[in-house]
């Protein structure tokens, strides 16, 4: 294995790889490559199956937890949070995957976008990121490699931030993301575990992304498919930093590898409430529904439900496929709001004016044990 030197010590990507021998190879092959025939599942789809991940889990040992740490694993919230001072928290986050698209650049922006996203979805704003960088150097050219970094760096520079260093190793499959770190005031901090019983819940992107990656695998996603998965992917969760400001909003989280149904479970455990949603009113990507009962659907959304279909009950109307598109992975999915109904109205135009155009109310929170309710 070649020791691959870190970012953060002046490193050069593209000349260690250029002098490395297993590199040398024909550079036109670059264009008849496709990245995601390197990995055994892509993006968020990549996650560990959340039954399986709460088995790994279940005997961890404790540390002693400092009183400064305001946000930790308790809750399986989207970051972690640490308390400065009266006026900073500090954000700590961190994801990477194997490439969801076959596109370099592309597969970099999206990665990007979504470890991003976590500090959004605390209420907070990014300061600086770390690159984690695996790829199978031997199989890879130089510029194909270059092309995933310029890919994560141009979000990066979206979103105000720098990439300060980072860290890079030969791997099997090709693997990038981020360290990202971002800074909040500590009562502005939004937790996953904070919903109320009567909040609606909205959500700010359209489902389907598993959905539309699986297309693509199979050479059955059309142009225009692909063009929305990009654009929803590599769209930044803005809304967060406002939303930490609204009194009326409690609870945030974002949707990715567990899908919907997942990651609203996670809210509902960590406020003890249940949740219902109406299939009718959640968003979906164009033509995914089609797709994913043609068969486009991820093994990830199958290991989902295995994982916690037992606390979700779904109404005798929904259909395999439906089922198939709350459980679906998302890459870089949008924030889940849970808020009073009162701030619904400036919820929704908070999330217009930044430009997503299909967020909406998809239910509401309840009294009652940590569970999911689907209506039709």
């Amino acid at each position: 294995m070649v020791a691959a030197r870190r970012i953060g010590d002046n490193f050069d990507l593209e000349q260690t790889l250029r002098t490395h021998p297993a590199n040398m190879m024909d550079t036109k092959t670059a264009t008849d490559l496709r990245l995601t025939s390197f990995s055994h599942g892509g993006g968020c789809g990549c996650k560990i199956a959340p039954g399986v991940l709460a088995d790994i889990l279940r005997n961890s040992s404790g540390f002693p937890v400092p009183k400064e740490l305001m946000v930790g694993i308790e809750t399986a919230d989207d970051a972690a949070v640490y308390k400065l001072n009266n006026e900073q928290a500090l954000i700590a986050t961190t994801d990477f995957f194997m490439p969801i698209v076959d596109d370099p650049y592309d597969f970099g922006r999206i990665a990007a976008t979504n470890a991003i996203s976590d500090v959004y979805a605390m209420g907070g704003t990014p300061i600086m990121a770390l690159a984690l960088v695996g790829m199978p150097i031997n199989q890879l050219p130089v510029d194909v490699i270059g092309k995933i970094l310029q890919g994560g760096e141009s979000v990066c520079a979206e979103a105000g931030i720098p990439i300060a260093g980072g860290h890079t190793i030969d791997s099997v499959e090709p693997i990038y993301g981020l360290v990202v770190m971002g800074l909040v005031h500590p009562s502005k901090v939004k937790r996953n575990a904070d919903a109320k019983p009567g909040d609606k819940l909205i959500l700010g992107k359209p489902l389907g992304v598993g959905i539309l990656s699986a297309a693509l695998k199979k050479n059955a996603l059309d142009e225009a498919g692909y063009r929305a998965m990009i654009d929803n992917t590599t769209k930044l969760n803005k809304p967060g930093r406002s939303l930490s400001d609204m009194r009326g909003v409690h609870a945030l989280t974002d949707v990715t590898g567990f899908g919907l149904l997942g990651h609203l479970l996670e809210l509902a455990r960590g406020a003890k409430l249940s949740a219902r949603l109406h299939m009718s009113h959640i968003p979906l990507l164009p033509g995914v529904h089609d797709l994913a009962a043609a068969g486009c659907v991820t093994g990830a959304s199958g290991r989902n439900w295995a994982g916690y279909g037992h606390e979700v009950q779904l109404a005798e109307a929904i259909t395999p496929v439906q089922r198939a598109l709350l459980t679906d992975p998302q890459t870089s999915g949008g924030l889940l709001v849970s808020c009073d109904e009162s701030a619904v109205p400036d919820v929704l135009a908070l999330f217009q004016r930044e430009g997503f155009a299909h967020a909406a109310v998809i239910g509401e929170m309840l009294d009652g044990p940590a569970r999911i309710d689907v209506l039709p």
